[in-house]
């Protein structure tokens, strides 16, 4: 009978990806840094798409609360408002950097990790 090679271990598997995953972020030019470094365009829909979203989703819940109660056009008005004040304090939090992706905090917390710390700098 043939041989038996034994099949190469996962630690070994784990070694080649690494080392195919950093040639392939050198080759390319991006860097672990800038891996989810959102672009200006992407943070601009972001903003966008939340705000949007926030408030179709405010009035059609009180759309929907509105026909289930026969109150119209009463709580669609306090859940568009409701809805508009929940996308402007989400994007509040993307910049400030609270939902941990982008932001000023991020910005900040990175700038920690690396040994500077830009409040002192003032």
């Amino acid at each position: 009978m043939a041989d038996h090679e034994t099949p190469p271990s996962f630690d070994d598997l784990d070694a080649r990806l690494r080392a195919a995953r950093a040639r392939e972020e050198e080759d390319s030019g991006r860097g672990p840094e800038r891996r989810g470094t959102p672009s200006g365009m992407g943070l601009g829909m972001r903003i966008g798409v939340e705000l949007v979203t926030s408030v179709l989703v405010g009035t059609g819940i009180g759309w929907a609360l509105d026909a289930w109660l026969k109150t119209a056009p009463w709580l669609m008005v306090v859940f568009l408002l409701l809805g508009g004040a929940a996308g402007v304090l989400n994007v509040y939090r993307l910049m400030r950097g609270m939902d941990e992706t982008v932001g000023l905090g991020q910005a900040q917390r990175r700038a920690e990790r690396a040994g500077e710390n830009p409040a002192k700098d003032h």
